[in-house]
């Protein structure tokens, strides 16, 4: 029967079965390699917390959780690899150094956990428990001198949704298609029927959308037309649900969800189209992720405009480490107080110096910074002083350390998906975030340990 390694008894699952051991891959005496990069980062995670934090989401009664190490140790994989689910868990019955990283000392064969699970359970202990998980190993990393505190880099980046692009006529189209979806469900238990010309809505919506050339006047004449279908479809709706009230039927919270999103889109598209304007607060640009926020982009390139969060990134020793993230859109130089604060709890001092580009240098965090005794490296206002060309050289040097945390930035999207959020819900985007960065993170510290 399989042992569970460093943790207590009561929280290993009885899932763990085999009848292979590892020493039966190596018949001859040999042994796991201690350099592979499985088994140095293994002894920079604090499994034995991770457990207990992990053991507070499940109760005791019921069919028993699956086990702590195992579902950990999977997500990490997953981020630090860049695997889907699906793929993580096969590589991992393919892999016996993964496998003792999830906390195996026998060699498995069989499926042991099915993917799906994984989801779920990330769903279940939620966004605080990764933000404990990854305030642990970071911990363990300050502790055992793998990251030493030194000056900060700051910058802020979006991490873009995965979503369609968005455009007004196709997402009043959408919304029409859940209204009417709507409808007919509610007329079938009420028994009444509804007229909401559904074919005729989708051809001119059809004739629309095949056009490789758009003028403004046809986008303006199908904008007009999917407000008015979705205008009768909105009302259709109140009347079905008020019937159904009226006769003591519940009504389906994914209906009611559905029902004001659609409700929001229509009266921003009506602003918009009445002033013939393209600008509207918190304009929604997707039905299936609501909260997401078009971000315009401060500078060049393709891309104006990205959907997703903003998040505020503090670099210290080669390390990233996320201090906000909002699905907002904020001023960097508005949290940089935060970001100051954050390194203090994460290694018990201020840092010695800050570096920021000039969005950063406003007075507040220049008086901010003054006051913790915290050296600046931004840009002096004012005249150029005579007796300061010692500070200008430290400054444009420190300036140009500043390209480390782009260049992080760079790596994170690369190489551990934060270029696209897979995850749904607003969790689910600040879990994924969190952990990319963070598998990041680990793979620096191994190749350091």
């Amino acid at each position: 029967e399989l042992t569970c390694r460093d943790w207590s008894s009561d929280v290993c699952s009885s899932d763990l079965k085999t009848k292979s051991l590892f020493s039966d891959l190596f018949p001859l005496g040999g042994h796991l390699d201690p350099k592979n990069r499985w088994l140095k980062i293994e002894k920079l995670i604090p499994w034995d917390d991770l457990m207990l934090a992990y053991s507070r989401h499940f109760s005791d009664r019921g069919r028993p959780a699956k086990d702590g190490r195992l579902v950990i140790g999977l997500i990490l994989l997953k981020h630090m690899t860049g695997l889907s689910d699906q793929d993580v868990v096969q590589s991992m019955l393919e892999n016996p150094y993964q496998q003792y990283f999830c906390g195996y000392e026998q060699f498995i064969t069989e499926k042991v956990i099915d993917s799906s699970s994984l989801s779920k359970i990330r769903k279940r202990v939620g966004v605080e428990f990764f933000k404990e998980l990854e305030a642990r190993c970071y911990g363990v990393l300050i502790e055992k001198r793998i990251i030493k505190p030194g000056g900060m880099l700051v910058d802020g980046t979006v991490i873009s949704e995965s979503i369609a692009y968005p455009n007004d006529v196709g997402l009043l189209n959408k919304a029409r298609e859940r209204m009417v979806t709507i409808v007919k469900t509610i007329g079938k238990k009420i028994g009444k029927t509804f007229r909401t010309r559904p074919r005729e809505a989708r051809k001119k919506f059809l004739s629309f959308s095949k056009k490789k050339r758009k003028t403004k006047k046809e986008i303006h004449k199908a904008t007009k037309s999917m407000l008015q279908y979705l205008g009768r479809n909105l009302k259709q709706v109140r009347e079905a649900i008020e019937i159904a009230r009226d006769k003591g039927m519940a009504i389906a919270s994914w209906m009611v969800r559905q029902l004001l999103d659609a409700e929001r889109l229509y009266a921003q598209q009506k602003e918009m189209y009445d002033r013939k304007s393209h600008r509207v607060d918190d304009r929604i640009v997707s039905l299936h992720k609501p909260y997401i926020r078009p971000i315009v982009r401060g500078k060049g390139g393709g891309k104006q405009v990205e959907f997703g969060p903003k998040v505020a990134v503090s670099h210290v020793d080669g390390f990233a480490f996320l201090d906000v993230f909002d699905y907002d859109n904020f001023s960097e130089a508005t949290v940089l107080p935060d970001q100051v604060e954050a390194y203090e709890n994460r290694f018990g001092k201020n840092p010695p110096s800050v570096t920021a580009d000039k969005l950063y240098g406003n007075r507040e965090n220049r008086s901010m910074l003054n006051e913790e005794g915290i050296r600046s490296a931004l840009s002096p206002l004012g005249r150029p002083r005579e007796d300061a060309k010692h500070e200008k050289r430290w400054q444009k040097k420190k300036q140009r350390e500043r390209n480390r945390i782009e260049g992080a930035f760079g790596c994170a999207k690369e190489h551990y998906g934060l270029d696209r959020i897979l995850y749904r819900g607003k969790e689910g985007g600040e879990t994924w975030v969190r952990l990319g960065f963070l598998g990041m993170n680990l793979m620096t510290a191994m190749r350091r340990a």
